[in-house]
C-alpha cells in the first residue's frame, strides 16, 4: 500500500497524478485492432481460433452457442438459496430501472408547432459480462435486466467459456432469469468484434453493453461508430473518504472487497484524520491475512491501493473529483456540506453501514460504472441507454407562417435561399 500525507514532499505530484485519462497502450490497441480484423474477415473461424488461444477452449461452430434447454436447466438446478438471491437482485434492479425509463411527451412551441419526442428500444443489443477469474453472475442482471426493462426484443451475450467450453452455471441460470435470448460462449476483444460486425453465427447488434478488461474497453472504443457504445467500463476501483467518524474495520473491509477482483483493480481512500489512516492500515493487514483469494489480494494491495491524509476533507472532495472513482463511499459528520461538493463519483455510498459489496450485487442501480477517470465524461449504465429517442415536428398553416420570417434570417445568413423558399412556399400556398 502507497501511504502519502499531505505534508511529504511528494504530496503535489501524488495529488496531480490523480487526475487519471483512461487510454489503452498501444500494444493493446495493436493487439485489437489485429482481433478485430480477423473477426470481420473469417467470422467464426476467427471466433473459434481466437477461443482456442486465449480460453485453451476448443469450439466449433456448432457448440458456440447456449442453447435456450442449457439456459432452462442451469436455472432448475441453481440451488435455492442462489436462485433467492438472484430473484432478490433482479427485482430490485427491474424496478429501479422500470422508475428511470424515458417517456414519450409533446408540447407547443412558440410559433404554435407541435414538437415532442418518442422512446424505442432497440431491436438487438449485445451485452458483454466477463469471466476471467471470478465468474461476474452480478454483472448478468446489471446489463440482461435493464434491457429487459426497456423492452428490447433481442438481447445478445457474449461471455468466456471454461477450457472444457462449459459456462459457469450460476452465471447462465443469472442469464435466464434476467431475459437473455441468445448467449455465445466468447470472450475478449473477439467478442464485441463479432456483436458489432457479425459472424455466420452471431448477427450484428445496434448497442454494446458491458465492462471488461483493457482489452475489451479497447474494443468497444474502436468498434464506436459502427455500433452505439454505452461506455467505457474497465478495471473495478473504490475510492472512500472519511473523517474521524469513519469505522476502519469497514473501510478496510471495503479495500479488500475492491482488492480481490486482482489485475489492475484500484481502491484508495483518503482521509483527514491521521489516526483514522492508521487504524485503516491496520486493519487492512489484519483482515488480509484471513481472505481466500491471496494471489489477486497481494498484487492490487502492492501497487493498486493508496491511502492520503488530506490537509482538509474539502481538500479530499477536490481529489476525488480529480480522481473520478467508479465508486465512492463518503463517510463524514459533515454530509451536507460535502457531498454537494462531489461531482465526477459513478456511484456514492453514503455513512459506514453502506457496502460497495450491496451495490456490487442487490441495491437497484447498475453496477456498472464509468471507470479510470471516466466519471468526467460518462454516468453509470442506465435503463434509458437501451432506448432510441426520436424527436416528432408537426407544423399546420398557421404554425408555418409563423416561423417563415424566422427560417428566412437564418437561410440569409447562411446562403441557404432554398431551405428558406421550401418555408415560405408553404407560408404563401
Amino acid at each position: 500500500m502507497k501511504i502519502i500525507r499531505h505534508t511529504d514532499p511528494t504530496w503535489q505530484q501524488t495529488a496531480a497524478a490523480l487526475n487519471r485519462r483512461a487510454e489503452a497502450s498501444d500494444a493493446v490497441q495493436e493487439v485489437v485492432s489485429g482481433v478485430i480484423k480477423q473477426v470481420r474477415a473469417r467470422g467464426d473461424a476467427a471466433l473459434i481460433e481466437l477461443t482456442e488461444k486465449f480460453d485453451r477452449a476448443k469450439l466449433t461452430p456448432e457448440t458456440l452457442a447456449v442453447s435456450q434447454d442449457e439456459l432452462a436447466a442451469a436455472w432448475n438446478t441453481a440451488d435455492a438459496e442462489l436462485q433467492e438471491a438472484l430473484i432478490a437482485s433482479h427485482r430490485n434492479v427491474f424496478t429501479f430501472a422500470q422508475k428511470s425509463l424515458r417517456q414519450n411527451w409533446s408540447s407547443t412551441n412558440e410559433q404554435g408547432a407541435e414538437v415532442g419526442e418518442v422512446y424505442h428500444p432497440f431491436e438487438r443489443v449485445g451485452c458483454y459480462v466477463p469471466g476471467g477469474s471470478a465468474p461476474l453472475v452480478s454483472t448478468s442482471i446489471m446489463t440482461v435486466t435493464l434491457a429487459a426493462a426497456a423492452g428490447v426484443p433481442e438481447i445478445v451475450v457474449c461471455t468466456p467459456c471454461g477450457p472444457d467450453g462449459s459456462v459457469n452455471p450460476g452465471l447462465l441460470a443469472a442469464l435466464k432469469l434476467a431475459g437473455a435470448t441468445e448467449v455465445y460462449k466468447v470472450g475478449g476483444a473477439q467478442a464485441i468484434a463479432a456483436m458489432a460486425y457479425g459472424t455466420e453465427t452471431i448477427r450484428p447488434v445496434a448497442k454494446i453493453f458491458g465492462p471488461g478488461n483493457s482489452f475489451v474497453v479497447e474494443a468497444k472504443r474502436q468498434a464506436f461508430g459502427v455500433v452505439s457504445i454505452d461506455l467505457l467500463p474497465g478495471p473495478s476501483e473504490v475510492l472512500i473518504l472519511a473523517d474521524k467518524s469513519g469505522n476502519p474495520a469497514y473501510i478496510a473491509a471495503d479495500i479488500l472487497a475492491q482488492a480481490e477482483h486482482g489485475k489492475d483493480s484500484q481502491a484508495g481512500f483518503i482521509t483527514d484524520d491521521a489516526d483514522l489512516l492508521n487504524a485503516v492500515v491496520a486493519e487492512v493487514n489484519r483482515q488480509c491475512a484471513t481472505l481466500s483469494r491471496q494471489a489477486q489480494l497481494g498484487p492490487v494491495l502492492e501497487k493498486g491501493v493508496f491511502l492520503l491524509l488530506a490537509p482538509s476533507l474539502e481538500e479530499g472532495a477536490r481529489l476525488v473529483n480529480v480522481y473520478a472513482p467508479e465508486h465512492l463511499t463518503l463517510i463524514t459528520e459533515r454530509e451536507s456540506d460535502i457531498l454537494p461538493m462531489i461531482r465526477t463519483a459513478g456511484a456514492i455510498f453514503l455513512g459506514n453501514d453502506s457496502p460497495v459489496a450491496v451495490g456490487d450485487f442487490l441495491a437497484g442501480p447498475s453496477h456498472t460504472l464509468p471507470t479510470g477517470g471516466a466519471g468526467k465524461s460518462f454516468p453509470g449504465l442506465t435503463v434509458d441507454m437501451f432506448q432510441r429517442r426520436t424527436s416528432m415536428i408537426r407544423l399546420n398553416k398557421e404554425s408555418v407562417t409563423k416561423s417563415e420570417p424566422i427560417v428566412r434570417a437564418f437561410a440569409k445568413v447562411e446562403g441557404l435561399d432554398a431551405h428558406g423558399e421550401s418555408v415560405a412556399i408553404r407560408a404563401r400556398g
